[in-house]
């Protein structure tokens, strides 16, 4: 846990050096939209939604394995009470 937040903080401070050694003004055009701002910002800005993109990608499989594990959970239980039954029964 704490390794995880020494990278967090790591590539916390690189982004931050990033920011400021690239804060020239870019300019953007995407269809009919235009927008000009810092490079930093606009990439940060893709960043994010490419990782929400990929959140949404990989949304049907977590949802689908979380259901499974549900589901298997459930049958185990009903295992275990019907061999309890079993055992009582002999």
């Amino acid at each position: 846990m704490q390794v995880l937040l020494i990278i967090a903080l790591l590539i916390a401070i690189l982004a931050v050096i990033f920011a400021l050694q690239n804060a020239v003004t870019v300019s953007i055009s995407f269809l009919v939209w235009k927008t000009e701002g810092s490079l930093a910002l606009l990439l940060l800005v893709a960043l994010v939604v490419g990782a929400l993109i990929s959140l949404l990608a990989s949304l049907p499989a977590l949802i689908r394995g979380t259901w499974t594990v549900g589901s298997q959970k459930k049958k185990l239980t009903e295992l275990e009470a019907s061999l309890a039954e079993t055992v009582r029964g002999s």
